[in-house]
């Protein structure tokens, strides 16, 4: 069997500390994407989703300690020369950045930064041919009039046009995988729609692996086939699509659909009271549990693995769901 196109066993990320000993931002992320499939990785601000990604493409601030094992296409990436990572990035791995005024350069068109990405891995095609594929690409992601639209800043589109454009940088070398980290943050539910739209049919057409970090499970949910919830630096439930929705077993992911509204309007939201726990004073035992109406005395002690609780995995020692055992047993 062909190895998945990504695998991430025990990734752990720390940071230097206040008091000069290290802070773990994130506590052994085990994850796997095969070829074509999309992967959802969903939580609040702060709960690792980015820093996730970011580890093994080698963007970390400096100071960062980084361990465990991350492999794409069966490569170690984790300790890798900068050298080869370079030829990975842009090439082999394209990235949408959450913000993209801030990720293009101000004062470069827009066809030029593409053309740039083609032709820093493509010795032999010309200028001249990478800013006609920069065209093509803008059309592949329908930005209209796009001879004329390669030639304007960054400043002169459209918020769901920039993230259009940074799309199409994304797919400029033809990558196998595509890490989307926000990528409808401040688009109106309109241009929110057409970018998801448009994702799904890049990756059917063009058969990419693809990971989509979002805080919000409506975004993931016709798009993604497995869900990974991540809570305090560590995944708290995954599992196919459907389970997460259906058979939700993490308090957390319950708290997360619990805020999503519903298109018949019926219902209140429910909000989980409380913030996410910062890294350098994250609370003993379950991170969620002073957040938890299902908490118990073990949960302040005692932090759960991640086990199995009917159709998902999740870490809770008092999941919504009974497991396998419990009603075997």
């Amino acid at each position: 069997m062909s190895a998945p196109l990504l695998e991430l066993k025990d990734l752990r990320i720390a940071f230097p500390g206040p008091d000069g000993g290290w802070v773990e931002a994130l506590r052994g992320i085990d994850l796997t994407l095969e070829a074509g499939d999309v992967l959802g990785i969903v939580g609040e601000s702060g709960s690792g989703k980015s820093i996730t990604m970011m580890a093994f493409l080698q963007l970390l601030p400096r100071g960062a300690r980084i361990s465990g094992s991350a492999k794409f296409r069966g490569e170690e990436l984790i300790g890798m020369a900068p050298s080869r990572i370079r030829q990975i990035r842009g090439k082999a791995i394209g990235c949408i950045f959450q913000d993209p005024l801030s990720a293009f350069n101000p004062v470069i068109p827009l066809g030029d930064q593409v053309a740039e990405a083609i032709l820093l891995h493509d010795g032999a095609v010309s200028r001249r041919d990478a800013l006609k594929e920069a065209e093509r690409l803008f059309e592949m992601v329908s930005i209209p009039q796009a001879g004329r639209r390669i030639r304007q800043y960054p400043h002169e589109f459209s918020g769901g046009m920039r993230q259009r454009a940074m799309i199409a940088m994304a797919l400029a070398n033809r990558p196998d995988l595509v890490i989307a980290d926000e990528p409808t943050t401040a688009l109106d539910v309109t241009v929110q729609a057409q970018i998801l739209d448009l994702l799904g049919d890049l990756r059917r057409e063009l058969g990419i692996g693809l990971v989509m970090i979002t805080h919000d499970l409506g975004v993931v949910a016709g798009i993604a086939d497995e869900i990974a919830v991540m809570y305090g630096g560590r995944v708290v439930e995954r599992g196919p699509t459907d389970p997460i929705f259906y058979e939700t077993a993490h308090p957390y992911t319950a708290g997360l659909l619990g805020a999503v509204p519903t298109l018949d309007g019926t219902g209140a939201l429910r909000q989980i009271e409380g913030t996410p726990p910062s890294i350098f004073d994250r609370p003993p035992g379950c991170s969620f549990h002073p957040r938890c109406d299902r908490a118990k005395p073990i949960c302040a002690s005692d932090d759960p693995a991640l086990r199995d609780c009917g159709s998902t995995e999740c870490a809770c020692h008092f999941p919504l769901v009974r497991t396998l055992a419990e009603v075997a047993g």
